[in-house]
């Protein structure tokens, strides 16, 4: 199947497939699923709703029905596991069995206890401790996202030697670029390219041709860490060591890729209180319940605001313009913050930002606002002078405008530092608390710079 670069492959799929549960074409639904990869039919699943994913599950082979759960997102996936447990847990087992140890681990902790001990049991030694090795690290660590079916050498060896054994072996891993160099103690001392290996006479050792100026991953480094370092080397693979410099596995790019999705996923999602996890068909009532944690603190900071209009209740009485215009003042502070937030929060994930270059990033905001805020201060003052027929209007909004920009450039490049540093996601946090500085900096400073003029 052609691959596409646009998104109606995808609405054409999910077209059929809805189309063919409601008629029940169960051969065509099952002829549809044998052509899609099983990210493929992954995206799919989490766009239908549940009572729907389990029909369209239980027609996977179950070769790829496994590959399909470790693809789904966790809620979706915890979701269809508990569906699937009442009626087909023995399919389950089977499933999650066909798994190779690396992918296991993904989802062995969404699985029923009883599923659990039951696909442990089914496993080669071998197998197992491989399974044991990567949960044996935290998530998100290059030692979780590791895969431990790595290709090792001794230096000793001539590339005849390492040839004929590739042969007797068969198959490679996939995204196989490179096989690994260890001495007896399994500790990594080089690389030998593929490329290498090929072109090279078979009488050459190991040892003449290995690469020994290589940078491991420690099985603790964090796993946006090692996609920043695949992004800066462009590796397709790297080998990860424990603290004694000991082979443990390898990380390819396939994963990387899955790494930097899930980290920009939780960027946007984070933004609206939402998790990167969250189930798009979940219940109504589920859904309700976390986004009401979200909406409480949003209404604490709208109070807030409204606390602080209220203190100027005589004055807006007194011209009512004022009501009328301080809407403009809050929302053109809040794009400018916003601007800054999220720059200043992309520095932080890219490591960009740091002591040496934190002021000359502060003083360019800032300067950045006062310039705007001059530009569009004008625009504005004199669209509200001529609009209510009053100079001093314009005057008092144009210089809020001008306050409230500077302060959103500064609330835009503290916050999300002092978040990052007391250890608080600032994509989480940092919108709702630049809000709340722009919407009561601004309504202070027309309201109050109003109540000074009219007094």
């Amino acid at each position: 199947m052609p691959i596409s670069t646009e998104h109606e492959p995808t609405k054409k799929h999910l077209r059929e497939l809805a189309e063919d549960l409601e008629t029940g074409k169960l051969a065509e639904l099952k002829h549809l699923l044998h052509a899609l990869t099983p990210g493929e039919i992954a995206d799919l699943l989490e766009a239908l709703k549940p009572a729907d994913r389990q029909v369209v599950w239980s027609l996977l082979p179950s070769e790829i029905a496994g590959e399909v759960l470790v693809e789904l997102g966790e809620e979706a996936r915890a979701s269809l596991i508990r569906k699937i447990e009442e009626t087909r847990s023995e399919e389950l087992a089977e499933a999650a069995g066909t798994l190779d140890p690396d992918d296991l681990a993904d989802i062995l902790e969404d699985l029923p206890e009883k599923i659990r001990e039951q696909v442990i049991r089914s496993l080669s030694q071998n197998d197992r401790s491989r399974l044991e090795r990567v949960m044996s690290f935290s998530e998100d660590t290059a030692g979780n996202l590791m895969h431990t079916d790595t290709i090792t050498v001794r230096p000793d060896v001539t590339l005849d030697v390492v040839l004929r054994y590739l042969r007797r072996r068969g198959e490679l891993p996939d995204l196989t670029d490179s096989l690994y160099v260890v001495d007896i103690n399994d500790r990594l001392i080089g690389i030998l390219p593929l490329s290498v290996l090929l072109t090279n006479p078979p009488d050459k050792t190991v040892r003449e041709l290995m690469i020994t100026d290589i940078e491991a991953i420690p099985a603790d480094l964090s796993a946006s860490e090692v996609a920043m370092l695949f992004e800066h080397h462009d590796w397709v693979s790297a080998p990860v060591v424990d603290q004694k410099g000991r082979l443990l596995g390898r990380i390819t790019v396939d994963d990387v890729v899955d790494v930097i999705r899930d980290e920009a996923d939780h960027t946007l999602m984070s933004t609206a209180g939402l998790s990167e996890e969250e189930d798009m068909m979940a219940p109504a009532a589920e859904s309700a319940k976390r986004r009401a944690v979200w909406l409480g603190v949003n209404l604490v900071t709208a109070f807030l605001a409204a606390w602080v209009i209220g203190l100027f209740e005589e004055t807006i009485q007194k011209e009512v313009a004022l009501a009328v215009l301080m809407p403009i003042v809050a929302s053109m502070g809040g794009i400018a913050g916003t601007q800054t937030l999220t720059l200043v929060i992309r520095g932080l994930a890219l490591r960009q930002i740091g002591a040496t270059n934190l002021f000359v990033l502060l003083n360019k905001e800032v300067a950045v606002a006062f310039l705007n805020g001059v530009l569009w201060a004008i625009v504005v003052g004199l669209i509200a002078a001529v609009w209510f027929q009053a100079i001093h209007i314009g005057i008092l909004i144009a210089t809020a405008m001008i306050i409230n920009l500077l302060c959103a450039a500064l609330a835009g490049v503290t916050i999300p530092l002092l978040l990052d540093r007391v250890g608080i996601d600032p994509a989480l946090a940092g919108g709702v608390l630049l809000t709340t500085v722009t919407d009561v900096v601004g309504f202070m400073a027309f309201l109050g710079l109003a109540t000074w003029w009219l007094t």
